[in-house]
Order: C-alpha cells, then structure tokens, then sequence
C-alpha cells in the first residue's frame, strides 16, 4: 500500500495553518475510524470508490470528489472492497471562519490539479506551509466558482429518462449518455433524487403508464408498449407489484359508477 503523509511544520498561522499533506493508494476495505479530528482534513478522490460517514450519514465517493472531516466530528471512511479508492488530503487548522462553506461531500474535478501541485511541498525545504495555504486558497477559489454552477449531471439523466423510457434502456445506457461510472452514476442519482436510477425508471414509466389508461382508454397492452415493455406479462406482474393491483383492477378502481 503506497501511504506518504507529510507532516508540516507550525508556522503559527492563524487564518489557516496546515497540519499535514498526504496521499495513499488504499486496499480494497481499508477503513479509518470511527475518530475525531481536532482539525480539517479534506481528501481528494483521484480513482476508485469508498464511503464516507457523517453526522448518520452515508456516502458513496468516486473519481472527482471530495470528502470534508471538520474538526471534532465523528466521521468514518472505508475504501471499496473491489476498487478501492486512491486519494490525496490536505489537513489545517483555522481559527477564524473558512472563506467557503464545505458540506460533507464535493464534486470538482477540477480540484485533481490543485492537489497535485501540493504534491511540491516535499521539494521545499523552507516554506512549506506558506505554499499549502496558497493551494489551499486555489482550491477554495475553485468551491466558491462552483458554487454557482449546477451540476447538471442528474438533469441531464432525467431529461434521457423522459425522452427515452418507450425504449428498452438500461441504467448502464444512462450512465454512459452522462459520461459516468455506472456505480458512481447510480450514487450520485439515489442521493439527488433520494431512489435509484432504476427504481426512478420504474416509477415513471408506470406512473405513464397508468395515466394512459385511466385517462385516455389506452389499452393494457398499448400502454405496455408506450412505456417501454414488449412483453405484456411482465409489464402486468410490475405493474401489480408497483400499484398492488394490476392494471384491469386498476383501471377498474378508478371507473365511475
């Protein structure tokens, strides 16, 4: 396992004073905590996966993503047993107020070139600090020019989902339409929408689905084709599974009388 952890002389800053600067290729399960730190610590995902506890939350990190430690909360990391996470980190203390407000998880690519240039802090003899602090000041720069720039990541996945659920599509093509990791993509559409991709599928198509046939006559069978199914039983046998009826009881239900 590669690990270099510098350990960075106290310079007495006061506004930001880096502690330490690291970066590590992790075998697959490898964990750290339950802990607390007394400062931040901010790691930077360059390849792999792994999750990140906070605050009873939980989040899966990929490629391009950072996950933030504040000082003197519990957290707890652990690399993914099958492709395990490699990443970089910056720890400092601050007595004032950060310039930019970190939530537990970022995504910014961006910030790979940032973190690499720290690396150049082990070519420094004097001043190693000074130069973290200024990275540290390009990486914070980076967070407050992202901050009005939505990630249109999920968008554009909803936007595949609506034009395209009449087709037979699959989560790894919706993936693939947004340039991401299926894992990843899978992740980061559940903590956006709060379900998975598939599950957000599933629901949209029936939810069409039901809305043709109680509201246009549609019949079973067209309906199932209208939303993506060829095959009429297996849209019944999921559409009774999603609504507890199936679709002639359902549409049924909804019949005045």
């Amino acid at each position: 396992m590669a690990f270099t952890n510098n350990i960075i002389p106290n310079e007495g800053y006061t506004d930001i004073n880096p502690v330490q600067f690291g970066y590590e290729n992790c075998q697959g399960s490898h964990s750290f905590g339950p802990a607390v730190r007394t400062y931040w610590l901010i790691h930077f995902v360059v390849s792999g996966f792994g999750i990140f506890k906070i605050d009873e939350k939980e989040y899966t990190v990929g490629p391009g993503e950072m996950f933030v430690i504040p000082p003197y909360v519990e957290t707890y990391y652990e690399a993914d047993s099958q492709n395990p996470w490699n990443y970089t980190w910056i720890g400092f203390t601050s007595e004032k107020n950060l310039p930019v407000e970190l939530s537990d998880t970022i995504r910014l690519p961006e910030a790979m070139n940032v973190f690499y240039a720290m690396r150049d802090c082990e070519n420094i003899a004097n001043g190693k600090s000074a130069f973290l602090i200024a990275r540290l000041w390009d990486l914070f720069a980076l967070i407050l020019a992202k901050k009005n720039i939505p990630t249109d990541h999920i968008k554009k996945a909803l936007n595949f989902i609506h034009a395209e659920y009449i087709h037979d599509i699959t989560v790894s093509q919706i993936a693939k339409h947004v340039n991401l990791d299926r894992t990843y993509f899978s992740a980061l559409f559940k903590k956006e929408t709060g379900v998975s991709p598939k599950q957000y599928l599933l629901n949209y198509r029936m939810g069409i689905a039901a809305a043709l046939m109680v509201d246009s006559g549609i019949s079973v069978s067209v309906a199932a084709y209208s939303v993506g199914y060829t095959d009429v039983f297996n849209f019944s046998k999921m559409f009774k599974k999603h609504f507890g009826k199936s679709p002639r009881e359902y549409i049924k239900s909804y019949k005045i009388i």
